[in-house]
Formats: C-alpha cells, sequence, structure tokens
C-alpha cells in the first residue's frame, strides 16, 4: 500500500493573518501541494479562527471535493461547520484555549465518549469519514473503536520531541504496537505531530501505517526551497 501524505496548510493563514491581508490564499497553497504528490489537504478549523477561516473551508471543499480533511474540536460550533462543508473527513482533535498547537490525545471523559458517539453518526449520515487524534495508547485505541471511528491519528509528538536515541525508540516501539492493535480493531491509521525530513522515515516504515500528516516542517522548508519542491521531497521519503 502506497502511503499518503497530508500537507497541513494552517501557516499559510497564519502569515496572511499576521498582517490581516488578502493573501497568501489557502487555495493556492492547496492546489501547489496536490500538484506536487500530496494525496490531500490538512486544515484545523479553530474556535477562535485565528489562521483557517470558516470561508477558507468552505472554498476549499468546493474546489477540491474528496481532498479535505478537517480538523476540529467537538463544539457544536465545529460540528455544524463540518456537517456545512462537508469535507472528505474530519479528525476530531482536543482544543485548549491560548494553545500553540494541539498538545495530544482526546482524553475520553464519559461526556466526551457520549459526545463523539453523537456526532459521529450525523457525520456518518453526510458521508463524512471520521478520524480521532489519540495518544499511542491501547485503551484510547479500544475506546475509538467502540465511539464508531473509522481512522485513529496516532500523536507523535513525544516520539518527535524524544531528547535521546532511547527515548525516541520507546515512543516508536509504542507506535508500531498502537498500529497493530488498531488495523485489528478494523481502524486506518495516520500518524502526525511534530514529523519532520529527519524524523518522518522511522514513522513511514511502521507496517499498516497508512498516512503522514505534516504541516510545519513542510511549510518551513518551503520558505527556502518553495513549497512545490517541499512536497515532493518529503513524498519522496515516504
Amino acid at each position: 500500500m502506497n502511503l499518503k501524505l497530508g500537507v497541513n496548510i494552517d501557516h499559510v493563514a497564519t502569515l496572511r493573518q499576521a498582517r490581516r491581508a488578502n493573501y497568501p490564499v489557502p487555495e493556492d497553497a492547496a492546489d501547489i501541494c496536490l500538484h506536487s504528490g500530496a494525496d490531500y489537504i490538512v486544515v484545523h478549523l479553530r474556535r477562535d479562527e485565528r489562521h483557517i477561516h470558516k470561508q477558507d473551508v468552505a472554498r476549499l471543499c468546493k474546489k477540491f471535493p474528496g481532498k479535505i480533511h478537517l480538523e476540529c474540536s467537538i463544539s457544536p460550533a465545529m460540528e455544524k461547520a463540518a456537517l456545512t462543508y462537508k469535507p472528505f473527513s474530519v479528525c476530531l482533535v482536543p482544543e485548549k484555549p491560548g494553545e500553540i498547537t494541539t498538545t495530544g490525545g482526546l482524553r475520553f471523559s464519559a461526556a466526551v465518549r457520549k459526545r463523539l458517539q453523537e456526532m459521529i453518526v450525523r457525520l456518518h449520515k453526510k458521508n463524512i469519514l471520521v478520524s480521532l487524534f489519540v495518544s499511542p495508547a491501547k485503551t484510547d485505541i479500544q475506546t475509538a473503536a467502540r465511539v464508531g471511528a473509522d481512522i485513529v491519528e496516532l500523536c507523535t509528538r513525544d516520539y518527535s520531541e524524544a531528547h535521546t536515541l532511547a527515548a525516541q525508540r520507546r515512543e516508536l516501539k509504542k507506535l508500531v504496537l498502537a498500529t497493530e492493535q488498531a488495523r485489528q480493531l478494523g481502524l486506518e491509521v495516520h500518524a502526525g505531530h511534530g514529523l519532520d525530513y529527519q524524523n518522518v522515515q522511522a514513522v513511514a516504515r511502521i507496517k499498516g501505517m497508512a498516512c503522514m500528516n505534516i504541516g510545519f516542517s513542510i511549510l518551513a522548508r518551503a520558505l527556502f526551497t518553495g513549497l512545490a519542491s517541499a512536497v515532493r521531497t518529503m513524498k519522496d521519503l515516504l
């Protein structure tokens, strides 16, 4: 199976918002990424819309049907947006006010599990695939399967931020075991958070891994090499 690449273009919108300008345009970045080897485009619609706006999601879903993977929280407002714009797939993530980036997987309290089950049913009725952003922990993956998810995206934060080779290997082993468990439960497996050109290949080699979702490292490299080249280089690594 060919490993897929989802390119997160949030920080194209971050650059736009730095000047409250009308450029750069996320749709232009999406077009370049898709023509350079990306399999789909990832955008995170936050409640404060600090980078990607609802209008961006609407335009992207209209222009690139079947190619937009929307990350969002489980709030009613974000559910409404997903059901309105109908991306190909949605990844439900935890979200804390003021956070710089998502810091870990969903925490599955009883209330969260109930909310996820209800939201997933409604998303499925619109033919939207549902991914849950989870830690590579046995109980979390079991819960994802029970609430009806189609996909789990394993949080690679601890792997990517490991300060020693031994620690990195320990975290990689967790990802290997989590992928095997998820596949046994019938879940597609993605990975993301902090993956870059130096650390991605070990995760990409995990048997059963289907997709890498990467944004910041690609866009940072694009400042010096151009976006098309940055995407092609990452795709080659995979």
